[in-house]
């Protein structure tokens, strides 16, 4: 299986009707297609019967210099993204191909991920948003989401996001010494930054189940979260480390 096929496997897996993560031509996905270019989703595509011609290479340098831009009309939006297409006869890509671009350029990631899950949204949606996810619940979401996460007030989707996203990378990879593997759009959805499909397929799938747990955790008082250290514990354990090695070894 070839990276676009592998891609194209990705996308069917967050447009499964029974996993409600994405419906209709909600998300997006991409991957390194070389050194210089990328896949991403094609614009009004459905992740859930992806094809190959729903995906659109594109020139990440050529990206990344329109992301320099201090800010962009919608008209020039639009010239852009068909401009920075590899092969012009390829689909218009999607809205949120810029944010792509900062990830795969800034996020120490091959491959990304994102989508609309009912289960995350009733949370960034809620007053209370990104902040229920400030600490944790139980050990597993720290194994494979990480110890923290990136977090992006609401912003226009598109290029102005690209900017917020850079930045929100930027302020995590300064405090942490290292990118992060969620980044959590209040308002939006979540972007799931990997090292390989597997890895945004089972980051996804545990940010899924820790929504869902705090959403049920209300009929019982509310979450009862773990302590700094009891978290940090959980982070650097070696056991863990080599936990979370396999998990990427077979696919969920």
């Amino acid at each position: 299986m070839d990276t676009l096929e592998k891609l194209v496997a990705l996308s069917r897996e967050f447009g499964r009707e029974d996993r409600n993560w994405a419906i209709l031509g909600e998300g997006n996905t991409s991957t390194l297609a070389s050194e210089d270019s990328y896949y991403v989703k094609a614009s009004g595509s459905c992740l859930g019967t992806a094809k190959r011609e729903d995906f659109t290479e594109v020139n990440l340098g050529l990206a990344l210099e329109y992301i320099n831009r201090i800010s962009l009309t919608d008209e020039e939006i639009l010239a852009a993204l068909e401009s920075i297409k590899v092969k012009k006869e390829s689909k218009l890509p999607s809205v949120e191909t810029f944010v792509h671009a900062v990830c795969l350029s800034e996020g120490d990631c091959q491959w990304v991920g994102h989508g609309h899950p009912e289960s995350v949204l009733s949370i960034l949606c809620s007053k209370l948003g990104a902040k229920a996810y400030s600490k944790h619940i139980f050990p597993d979401a720290i194994v494979v989401c990480g110890r923290s996460f990136a977090l992006v007030p609401y912003v226009d989707p598109g290029f102005k996001l690209a900017h917020a996203v850079r930045d929100s990378i930027r302020r995590f990879k300064n405090l942490h010494n290292k990118s992060p593997k969620v980044i959590l759009l209040e308002n939006h959805g979540p972007f799931i930054l990997g090292q390989s499909d597997i890895d945004v397929i089972n980051t996804m799938m545990m940010l899924n189940k820790w929504s869902k747990i705090l959403i049920a955790n209300q009929a019982f008082g509310g979450a009862q979260y773990l302590s700094n250290s009891d978290s940090d514990r959980i982070e650097n354990r070696l056991d863990e480390a080599y936990r979370r090695k396999r998990l990427l070894e077979e696919k969920q």
